[in-house]
């Protein structure tokens, strides 16, 4: 078995290497793409099954960003949304034969948090203004600034510990079994995997809500100096 820190080569466009983990990437995000162009051609105010099935999928989604974020849902909607939709295809991609989760690599994960924590300051500067995000730094005093930024790139990490960890050792754990127990032993584990993946890929979102919340109720309530004006 490979290491999880290595990744295997298909080809190379010009110096720069593309892995398997990459266009298996490639393919979740095209089935997202023509999924989404069609399903959303032939919209009407009278649902089919298919345009139904996904319109519960959407107001689950907008039910849970307001149950944990408590905001409305539209502005968080595409994001979240995209994230746990790519998370959860990833995970269940294994079911093709002779494809390893893409979420079992080491830099697919670490994107994806990186995508969270440019999404944490994106929304937080969108509610609260650049000195108001920033204001969030010196809660609840400016000696709190180096520990507070410490705090946020510690909680991306955490994001990719937690998903690759987790991916990753169910990868390994059915691979084991399955080297030394033969071919039907491993789908009861096979199973329980799919589950767990489908669990991390909440979980991932969950996280990614309360930390977009969080970055979006402090910069609003920050005080933004640059709309303030000295009286004449």
């Amino acid at each position: 078995m490979k290491s999880p820190l290595s990744s295997v080569v298909l080809f190379y466009v010009g110096p720069v290497s593309i892995s398997e983990g990459v266009v298996t990437t490639w393919a979740i995000m095209l089935v997202l793409i023509l999924g989404a162009i069609l399903v959303s051609r032939n919209l009407s105010l009278v649902p089919s099954r298919t345009q139904a099935f996904f319109e519960l999928i959407v107001d689950t989604v907008d039910g849970q960003i307001r149950d944990t974020m408590r905001l409305d849902p539209a502005p968080y909607r595409a994001f979240i949304g995209t994230l746990f939709s790519f998370i959860f295809l990833a995970n269940w991609s294994e079911l093709v034969p002779g494809v390893e989760p893409p979420t079992a690599q080491l830099e697919t994960d670490a994107a994806l948090a990186l995508l969270v924590f440019a999404a944490v300051i994106w929304f937080g500067v969108r509610a609260g203004g650049i000195r108001g995000y920033l204001g969030t730094f010196a809660s609840p005093n400016p000696i709190m600034i180096p520990l507070n930024f410490i705090e946020s790139l510690t909680r991306t990490f955490s994001l990719l510990v937690r998903l690759f960890g987790n991916v990753m050792s169910g990868v390994f754990v059915i691979g084991i079994v399955l080297s030394l127990a033969g071919l039907l032993v491993p789908i009861p584990l096979m199973a329980l995997d799919l589950l767990t993946g489908a669990v991390q890929a909440y979980i991932f979102a969950i996280l990614a809500m309360v930390f977009i919340a969080g970055a979006v109720s402090e910069g609003a309530s920050a005080p933004d100096t640059s709309s303030q004006r000295t009286p004449s």
